[in-house]
């Protein structure tokens, strides 16, 4: 009888609980409905009341209909979330979450939704998702109602702060909680302790949400306020983006150090105008692309490891081709500038149609591996972490000649010739051998500038034309053959041209910083550090 009592009890129970189910799945599917019939004002309406709803099924079905994969299947009219599957659209059904099968765009009807509401509904889910578990979830849901603050979650954005725990969340929902303050009938004392709150945050978000006060602020005192703590954060904003140009600058400067100091080796050693220098950036750049397409199709599990086959394989080619360019056309014009000068710029085009026959003329997708993806703040900062590591490596690839040229015999050669040719070939240096693999040396790292340029710009047959004028100022600039003046140079230049390029853009600052260095020659003409020795003076 106790078991017949207990069994009854239990079944009741479930039957309760699964009444209650059924219905808020029918008030769900009531208000999934309301999004699909009207006009933008009743779709507004709709939204508003599916996130008041506090469904966690309502979170998904919010974003699909912002992404515009919420569909009416017309067959039946059941709302579906639709995602792409080959050539027709695979189907879940937004109430439930079951698979809905497949079908071709045209047996369903999307529903629509213009700008104005996208932004209702990234506060709608964000209101949503503050009690999420995941951390990144409930900051994301925080930043959202930030920038689209909705009086109406302030309720959910107190009961939030209440339950946080995360320090860093916690931050963020109390910034987003003032930015609704300043949009609600709060009193002025909390809106003052908001525009404090939001002050604090220095942002362009955080400017954004200031102007907005401002413009909407009846209250003399809270106007005022609004307008000096937007005042506040324009300045911090411009001294971040002076900071920001000075990281692009530096970012600049590494690509640059790495296009010329191989130039600055042969340049110095051999005063040899070479014209085809950027054609080794180019050949690196598609020796790279040609490792990556061999792991591709034959070990794809190492593809974040190309960069490292890459490099050396870079070197190798592209030092191979520069001894054979000084064996076969360089070592027969030595002495006659006019002429290198020549033969180069013809065997850049000679290279670059060879590479366009092999390859074709269309720029060729080079990958970057995981470690470089992606990116990272610091205060306002946006630093990627592939121009990092462009950086990290530029230096590296720096110290190692600076090694190479002090502590190898090669180094002390080459250093001799560039500082007196005739007393080092009677000293018994072979001054034509040093020639070669100075040449090679140089053309080497032009092919390492290729690996590291692919990561950043176009892998295409006019890769290195983009370069070689800019390599040139920046060697003349520093001081020809002197590898700290290519440093100083190179960052110098970096620098200059990005605080130009927003006033007087991209071309007129290069022209700006070409006249700058005309200028400057005139008054310095061996540069910002001379070499010192006797065929150099």
């Amino acid at each position: 009888m106790i078991f017949l009592r207990l069994l009854t009890g239990v079944m009741s129970a479930l039957a309760s609980v699964l009444i209650a189910g059924m219905a808020l799945a029918a008030d769900l599917s009531a208000l999934v409905n309301n999004l699909t019939t009207g006009g933008f004002s009743d779709r507004e309406t709709a939204i508003a009341a599916l996130a008041a709803s506090g469904d966690p099924r309502a979170a998904p079905i919010l974003r699909a209909l912002g992404a515009g994969q919420l569909y009416v299947r017309t067959a039946d009219k059941v709302v579906v979330i639709a995602s792409p599957d080959g050539n027709q659209l695979a189907l879940v059904e937004a109430v439930t979450g079951k698979p809905a099968g497949t079908a071709p765009e045209a047996a369903l009807e999307r529903v629509r939704v213009n700008n104005r509401l996208r932004g209702v509904i990234e506060a709608a889910v964000g209101s949503l998702t503050l009690m999420s578990p995941d951390a990144r979830v409930r900051r994301e849901a925080a930043d959202s109602l930030f920038k689209r603050p909705d009086p109406a979650a302030l309720g959910a954005l107190d009961a939030a702060i209440a339950a946080e725990k995360d320090a860093g969340v916690k931050t963020a929902l109390n910034e987003a909680r003032a930015a609704v303050v300043l949009v609600s009938d709060a009193s002025k004392e909390q809106k003052l302790q908001a525009l404090e709150v939001v002050r604090k945050r220095g942002n362009s978000d955080a400017l954004s949400v200031l102007q907005a006060a401002v413009n909407r602020s009846s209250d003399p005192e809270v106007k005022a306020a609004a307008t000096a703590a937007a005042g506040e954060v324009r300045q911090t904003l411009s001294a971040w983006e002076a900071a920001q140009n000075v990281w692009y600058g530096i970012s600049l400067g590494s690509v640059l150090l790495l296009a010329a100091i191989g130039l600055a080796i042969t340049f110095g050693t051999m005063g040899v105008i070479n014209m085809a220098h950027g054609e080794m950036v180019m050949l690196g750049a598609y020796t790279t692309f040609v490792v990556q397409e061999i792991i591709r199709t034959s070990a794809p599990h190492l593809f974040d490891a190309s960069l490292m086959f890459a490099l050396p394989l870079a070197f190798l080619v592209a030092g191979g081709v520069g001894i054979l360019i000084e064996r076969g056309i360089i070592r027969f014009l030595y002495g006659r500038p006019l002429d290198t000068l020549l033969a180069t710029w013809g065997l850049s085009l000679v290279l670059q149609q060879a590479v366009r026959s092999i390859f074709g003329p269309n720029n060729r997708e080079v990958g970057a591996p995981a470690f470089m993806s992606g990116a990272f703040q610091v205060g306002q900062i946006t630093v990627t972490y592939g121009r990092l590591w462009i950086v990290v490596f530029s230096l590296v690839v720096f110290c190692a000649l600076i090694l190479l040229l002090r502590k190898t015999p090669l180094g002390l050669y080459m250093r001799a010739v560039t500082q007196n040719r005739p007393m080092a070939s009677a000293m018994g240096i072979r001054t034509p051998r040093v020639d070669a693999l100075t040449f090679g040396l140089g053309s080497g790292i032009a092919g390492l500038a290729g690996v590291a340029l692919s990561q950043i710009d176009n892998v295409s047959p006019n890769l290195g034309q983009g370069y070689i004028i800019d390599s040139f100022m920046v060697v003349v600039f520093g001081g020809v053959g002197n590898l700290f003046g290519t440093l100083v140079g190179a960052t110098a230049l970096g620098i200059v041209n990005k605080f130009l390029e927003p006033y007087a853009g991209a071309v007129l600052g290069k022209i700006l910083v070409l006249v700058f260095i005309i200028l400057f020659i005139q008054r310095r003409p061996r540069g910002l550090f001379a070499l010192k020795g006797r065929s150099v003076e």
